[in-house]
């Protein structure tokens, strides 16, 4: 029935009688009036709604109307409810988009408002079903608040037509169209609370909805689809509360479920049935996937079982494999889950994405054991279905897994899969591109995990098949070059020089840079190709892109695979840019002091040493010690490890009698110690022994070589020497002074330094300085017999004789030896002999008075020691020659002297064991001499 059907008193009557409400009803019909006429041009203004509500409110105040008044009203009402229809046709035209504005709200407004004239108007006369009416306008206003998001104005219009209607009598309602609106308002509430968050509200309205189901099988559809929503929702929630909500959507599916099973039985037509079973089928298989989700896997199989065994053929929705397949996994029987999972290969109508889902749940349940399965799975899917590539990677992805045992089988796999023509073929073309990129990321990625692992052989396999996936074209020209390097990486790894050589050779055809060239440097190295290497070095520096940091990294390789020599070169080609002022990965002193330890490791490069150490020194010197040693700590351990490794070489060559280096050696320690920062008597003590043993070692290498110093040495070992005396004297002053006993003079230095200026003192003529060193040494506390004795012998012998200095020293070293409490009377015998030479030598026979005092006092020395204390050999020699001393005085008539030395023999050979023959021929001689005189 329209509503213009309704009959109408005399209007003017009704104005007489209602002024008030006329004046308001007015009111609202102009402004009513005045939407219809601005539908077609423009949205209306937000006021309409404000000013239509305000005289709402006066017109409530004045209620209960006449029947005419609740017409006009009714009228009015229905004006406004369609030119909000017209507002809301217009507004979907001229806009497409879905956000919420101030327009919405405010069309919902004036529809809400449509529905309060309705409710404020109340029964009237003529017109059927009043409130279904009033609660049809609140229904759909609320609806449109529920999809704006207004939640709360929604139920405030849920809950007022739940009012109108539930003074009615269900039973006496017989319209479908209004037994439907109970329905579908109860559902409409319902979803409300649910949105708010009451769920217990929300699921009570649902029950309460049972009964205005009014037999229909549309009914229990509509009322099973929102159980079934609902279900889905909790279904869906993560969290801590996801067992709690898993079990609240196994209640709500059940609950679906039963609708359609009662709706089924209540169903009339075919296409009612098919839609009741299709239905129900879906309900139970998320029953099945509630039971999954709570590990109840016994109940998954029964679920699935009761679908495929339903009547018609039974439900053949693709889930149910892969539902069947994860609770087979679940229960742990893995050859049941097998079979449901390659019997999805037969069915081709299950999508692409569920068979992937279904392949990667099963081999995230049987591992490695499943990477077997499902690359066959896969490959048999290739020849049934249309299979992307984007399934390919996600295969891939899932089963190639991570690196280790396990890892290398599934890596292997992945390797047969990707490698297959098929699955190549699945890349080709433009549409494949980010496909295919994803499919190389994915073995590159799983490549270097192996290889980070060492798995030199699985990452190779992988990395070669990754190349699969780079297009032969300029664009990919540098990927394929990288590539070939890492493969060429891999098979260094497994030591397959050849095959690394044939990688490497092919990326440098592509992109010829550094990492090329240093790649085939390692190669080398692996081959023992030292001077491969060394030349590979040189390659390195011409490349455009060369840093230094590969010759850093080409000594540290070169060194783990100890060819000495490669980083020698290394290094000592890196040593070239630091005068340059380029960058450097590291200090030149670490380089140079990695130069000297590489060096060191092998015997026969004390010359390559030496002339490192020399080149540190002048870097030094040129840019001063700070910044080539560095400051601090640091600078002062560099600046002493300089130090001592120079002094330590220099003593090892010296014990090596390679007195050559020795001397260079040591002469350059004496000049890195005083850039020690320390103590400075210890550093003047280190200079002072290095400048001495370098003179030492000058002198040594000198008889070595049988060769004379030149004038030029000469000279510079008299300053090194001169040096080394200012040195010892201001160590022995500063030690007078202070008392200070650390870091002394070791005697043998001062006794090695008297020594060797009188060796150079010698070369230059100069006897008087020779003898003042010799008296200043023995004058010392470091003075010892054995120190006088090689001096005395020295000096009286060789091609530079000075009697003088080997008089006294031998006389000193004399009194020394006889002042000892246990005398050492081999050495006596020996200074007694050089003694007598030297007095008979440069004393002669004309003054013998010194001499036969010098056997006078042998004589003396020999009375009163045991039989052989002193040396027979020179008892014999000092008794035949004082004996044989006699003849020529006799020859010449000098009786006495020659009786004297007569005399002197005789009486020394009695103290010598083993003489008594010729004692008895002496005394049978001297006595016919003397019966003669």
């Amino acid at each position: 029935m329209r509503i213009a059907e309704v009959s109408s008193p005399d209007l003017r009557q009704l104005h007489r009688d209602t002024e008030p409400n006329n004046r308001i009803l007015a009111q609202i019909e102009a402004i009513v009036k005045q939407l219809e006429t601005r539908v077609a041009n423009k949205a209306p203004p937000e006021s309409a709604a404000s000013e239509l509500r305000q005289c709402l409110t006066q017109l409530s105040q004045l209620a209960p109307f006449t029947n005419s008044s609740k017409l006009h009203i009714w009228k009015l009402s229905y004006r406004l409810w369609n030119a909000c229809v017209d507002i809301s046709n217009t507004t979907a035209i001229r806009s497409s988009s879905s956000a919420v504005t101030a327009a919405d709200k405010n069309h919902a407004e004036l529809r809400h408002i449509a529905a309060d004239l309705l409710s404020i108007a109340g029964d009237v006369s003529g017109v059927p079903s009043p409130a279904i009416k009033s609660a049809s306008f609140y229904h759909k206003t609320g609806l449109i608040w529920h999809n704006l998001g207004k939640f709360d104005l929604a139920a405030k219009c849920f809950e007022r037509a739940t009012d109108l209607v539930s003074k009615l009598e269900i039973e006496s309602i017989t319209d479908a169209g209004e037994r439907r609106l109970l329905l579908d308002l109860n559902l409409a509430r319902s979803r409300t609370a649910w949105e708010v968050r009451d769920p217990n509200l929300a699921v009570a309205l649902l029950n309460r909805s049972k009964s205005f189901l009014f037999g229909s099988c549309e009914h229990h559809t509509e009322l099973a689809k929102q159980f079934m929503a609902f279900g889905k929702r909790a279904l869906s929630k993560t969290g801590e509360g996801a067992v709690r909500d898993s079990s609240e959507a196994l209640k709500l599916m059940s609950e679906a479920l039963e609708c359609c099973e009662k709706g089924f039985g209540v169903a009339r037509t075919r296409e009612e049935k098919v839609e009741i079973r299709a239905l129900r089928w879906k309900a139970l298989r998320f029953i099945a996937a509630i039971h999954l989700q709570k590990e109840e896997f016994e109940s998954v199989i029964k679920c699935v079982k009761v679908l495929r065994d339903c009547a018609e053929g039974g439900d053949g929705h693709p889930s149910l494999s892969v539902l069947a397949m994860k609770a087979w996994l679940g229960l742990g029987r893995h050859g049941e889950a097998e079979r449901e999972l390659r019997g999805m290969v037969i069915d081709r109508g299950i999508p692409e994405g569920v068979w992937v889902s279904a392949v990667e749940a099963y081999f995230a349940a049987a591992g490695t054991a499943g990477a077997e399965t499902a690359k066959g799975v896969f490959l048999g899917l290739l020849g049934r279905c249309h299979v992307s590539a984007g399934a390919a990677v996600r295969v891939a992805h899932r089963v190639v897994g991570g690196a280790g045992e396990g890892g290398r089988v599934r890596a292997k796999v992945v390797a047969e899969l990707v490698s297959d023509e098929r699955v190549v073929a699945l890349f080709a073309g433009q549409e494949a591109a980010k496909d295919r990129v994803a499919m190389h990321a994915v073995l590159w990625n799983c490549g270097a995990d192996n290889f980070q692992s060492k798995d030199y052989e699985t990452s190779a396999e992988l990395f070669e098949k990754s190349m699969l996936y780079i297009p032969y074209d300029a664009e990919n020209r540098i990927l394929r070059a990288k590539g070939y390097r890492v493969l060429c990486l891999c098979h260094l790894g497994l030591q397959q020089l050849d095959r690394a050589q044939e990688y490497i050779d092919e990326a440098e055809k592509l992109e010829p840079n550094i990492i090329c060239a240093f790649l085939k440097f390692k190669i080398y190295l692996q081959k023992n190709d030292h001077q491969g290497a060394i030349n590979q070095i040189e390659a390195m520096t011409t490349c455009l892109d060369f840093q230094p940091d590969f010759l850093s990294l080409s000594a540290h390789e070169a060194v783990a695979c100890h060819a000495l020599p490669v980083a020698v070169a290394s290094l000592s080609s890196m040593l070239n840019y630091y005068a340059s002022g380029k960058p450097m990965p590291v200090a030149e002193v670490t380089v140079i002091r990695t130069l000297l330890t590489v060096l060191s490791q092998e015997p026969g490069n004390e010359k390559q040493v030496l002339k490192f150490l020399k080149y540190a020194h002048k870097r030094a010197s040129e840019i001063g010690p700070d910044i080539f040693f560095g400051k601090e700590e640091v600078g002062r351990r560099e600046r002493n490890w300089f130090a001592v490794n120079s002094w330590n070489f220099g003593t090892k060559t010296g014990q090596d009698k390679n007195y050559e280096l020795s001397a260079e050696f040591l002469k350059l320690a004496s000049d890195f110690y005083p850039l020690v920062e320390g103590s400075d008597n210890e550093n003047t003590v280190m200079v002072c022994k290095s400048l001495v043993l370098s003179v030492s070692s000058m002198i040594a290498f000198e008889f070595q070589r049988k060769t004379s110093m030149s004038e030029t040495e000469v000279k510079q070992a008299l300053h090194l020497l001169d040096r080394a005396g200012q040195m010892l004297k201001s160590i022995s002053a500063r030690k007078s002074v202070n008392g200070d006993q650390i870091n002394t003079i070791e005697p043998e230095l001062l006794f090695i330094h008297t020594f060797c200026a009188y060796d150079i003192q010698g070369r230059l003529n100069d006897l008087g300085s020779q003898l003042l060193h010799v008296r200043n040494f023995a004058s010392s506390k470091a003075c010892k017999p054995h120190h006088l004795l090689q001096i005395g012998l020295s000096a009286s012998q060789g091609p530079r004789l000075n009697h003088e200095v080997a008089s006294f020293a031998l006389n000193e070293c004399l009194s020394s030896f006889l002042s000892s409490p246990a005398p050492d009377y081999q050495n006596v015998a020996l200074v007694m002999r050089k003694l007598i030479s030297i007095a008979s030598v440069y004393k002669g026979d004309a003054d013998d008075d010194l001499v036969y005092s010098m056997y006078k006092q042998a004589y003396r020395i020999m009375v009163g020691l045991k039989e052989e204390e002193y040396p027979i050999d020179e008892g014999k020699w000092l008794a035949m020659t004082a004996w044989n001393r006699a003849a020529i005085p006799v020859r010449l008539g000098q009786i006495e002297v020659g009786k004297k030395w007569m005399t002197v023999g005789l009486d020394i050979a009695k103290h010598v064991p083993g003489m008594e023959a010729y004692k008895a021929c002496m005394e049978e001689v001297l006595g016919n001499f003397k019966k003669e005189l």
